[in-house]
């Protein structure tokens, strides 16, 4: 995994863009995927999925999701009512005519995201709460080394300041724990596909 610039993740054309305006690009990621070519992102996502499951992670990405949703519990945090279509439109419903009618694609097993669409070479997930409201953007291009590989961008509209608060509190776990975690994960999700 390759951290990179935001403005490396801007540059793509991605149809994301049409819609996420008001979002911030708060992390940006490059995932290895050794041979892979132009028609593979389907088979990484379907890899992904397979292997995506929280049980597979390690103790401790478990426990800090574990810490996490029982905070959230506590605090009201992912209520109903402040989740999609409640607190927060859904980015499906400002998506274009062709978007909407394309497939949304299947949610990744252990990452509380709902689908918002899924194209040849991107696919995009959503969630929202009192603390945020995140897309997950994947993509798939071609790499300096001519290989495709998997790119990931969270975009996040932060819940007010509690949102910007909690967002600066959770950086050291993603950067240290979490993005490690699921890199492995993802990587070997490739290594391992079947097909």
């Amino acid at each position: 995994m390759a951290r990179l610039e935001a403005i490396t993740y801007l540059e793509q054309p991605w149809r994301i863009h049409e819609v996420t305006g008001d979002f911030r690009v708060e992390d940006t990621w490059a995932f290895r995927t050794p041979g892979a070519g132009p028609d593979d992102f389907p088979t990484m996502l379907a890899a992904m999925r397979a292997a995506g499951r929280s049980a597979q992670q390690p103790a401790l990405v478990r426990f800090l999701f574990a810490a996490r949703w029982k905070l959230g519990a506590l605090f009201g945090w992912d209520k109903p009512s402040v989740g999609l279509g409640k607190r927060v439109a859904s980015i499906r419903d400002r998506l274009p005519g062709d978007l909407r009618d394309c497939p949304r694609g299947s949610e990744i097993h252990g990452l509380p995201l709902a689908a918002v669409y899924e194209l040849d070479n991107e696919s995009a997930l959503e969630v929202a709460n009192k603390t945020v409201h995140a897309v997950m953007h994947l993509g798939w291009v071609r790499g300096a080394d001519g290989d495709y590989e998997l790119q990931m961008a969270v975009l996040v509209k932060p819940g007010g300041w509690f949102g910007r608060l909690y967002m600066a509190a959770i950086a050291p776990f993603r950067y240290l724990i979490v993005y490690p975690a699921l890199t492995r994960q993802w990587e070997r999700a490739w290594r391992d596909r079947k097909g």
